[in-house]
C-alpha cells in the first residue's frame, strides 16, 4: 500500500455512499484504469456529473486484487480534493504507478477486482507507553498512521482481516515505517481513522 505524505484534517467527515453511489465509484475506478491503458493518463473527472456526496473532499485508497493476491494499492489520507477526483487518480496510480508491481496489462485488467476504502479525518491518539497505546486501538475499526521524524506508514482498517491481534498489528505498522517491531520512542506519533469499504463489483 502506498500513500502520499499529506494529512487529512481531523474534522473531515466519513463519507458513507449509498449502494448506487458505491457502484458509481467502482465504475469510475475501472473507467480510469481503462482510460489509462489507452492514453497513459488517468480519467479526467467532471464533478458536476456526480451527486453532492461524491463531490465532498475525502481521502481514499484504491486496492487492486488479482485472484486473491494484491496487485496494487495507492491512496491518500488527504481530503483536499473531491472524492471522485481521488478515486480516478488513485485507481490509475494503483494500476500503473505502484512501484512494487509492474504496470497492469490489458489481460490482467479483465480479471482485476477493485476495492475502495473511503477515509475519515485523522484523530491523534494520546499515550505515554506502548501499553497505553495498545489499550486504545480498536481492532477491526481503526486504521493507523504511525510517524517518527521522517518515517511514516499506515495500515488500513481492512488489514485487521489479516492481522487480528492489536500487538502484531502495531508491530507490522512499525516494520512498514522502517522501524524495528520492538521499537519504542517518545517521538512516536500515532493517529487513527475509520474507513468505509466498498467491495468489488459483481462481474
Amino acid at each position: 500500500m502506498r500513500s502520499e505524505a499529506r494529512l487529512a484534517r481531523r474534522s473531515d467527515p466519513l463519507v458513507v455512499p449509498t449502494a448506487e453511489q458505491g457502484e458509481q465509484l467502482l465504475r469510475l475506478a475501472r473507467d480510469s484504469i481503462a482510460h489509462g491503458l489507452e492514453s497513459g493518463e488517468p480519467l479526467t473527472v467532471a464533478p458536476e456529473d456526480y451527486p453532492p456526496p461524491l463531490r465532498v473532499p475525502c481521502g481514499a485508497f484504491v486496492t487492486l486484487m488479482d485472484q486473491g493476491d494484491l496487485r496494487g494499492c495507492v491512496g491518500t489520507l488527504e481530503a483536499s480534493e473531491p472524492l471522485i477526483c481521488n478515486i480516478a487518480r488513485y485507481a490509475f496510480a494503483a494500476a500503473f504507478a505502484d512501484s512494487r508491481f509492474p504496470t497492469l496489462t490489458r489481460f490482467e485488467f479483465k480479471g482485476i477486482e477493485i476495492h475502495l476504502s473511503l477515509l475519515s479525518g485523522l484523530e491523534p491518539i494520546t499515550f505515554g507507553s506502548e501499553t497505553e497505546l495498545l489499550a486504545q486501538i480498536r481492532p477491526g475499526i481503526d486504521g493507523l498512521v504511525l510517524e517518527q521524524d521522517t518515517l511514516r506508514a499506515t495500515l488500513l482498517p481492512s488489514v485487521w482481516n489479516e492481522i487480528p491481534d492489536r500487538t502484531e498489528f502495531l508491530r507490522r505498522l512499525k516494520q512498514k515505517a522502517g522501524l524495528s517491531p520492538d521499537h519504542w520512542s517518545d517521538r512516536l506519533r500515532v493517529r487513527r481513522y475509520r474507513a468505509v469499504v466498498i467491495p468489488p463489483e459483481t462481474r
